[in-house]
């Protein structure tokens, strides 16, 4: 079973990184862009057999690991 990991900047929260490649996709001629965020996709090959219990586990690592989320959201997909 493999666990998908999103975890993106929450609205408001001031995303230098997106910053800087918005400013570099303009230097280099692409035009027309409104703004950029970047963030982290994870891959976690698992164990379990039962995707509800998989899925318990993977928000128990985002909450003590993979994401702070004070300034950050985090969504889960569960693939066989």
């Amino acid at each position: 079973m493999k666990a998908k990991v999103h975890v993106t900047l929450k609205a408001g929260v001031l995303d230098p990184q997106g910053k800087a490649v918005e400013h570099a996709l303009g230097a280099l001629g692409f035009d027309g862009i409104n703004g950029v965020r970047q963030g982290k996709y994870i891959e976690i090959d698992l164990k379990d057999a039962d995707a509800g219990q998989a899925r318990d586990r993977v928000e128990a690592m985002c909450k003590q690991l993979l994401a702070n989320t004070v300034i950050e959201n985090y969504a889960i997909e569960i693939a066989d």
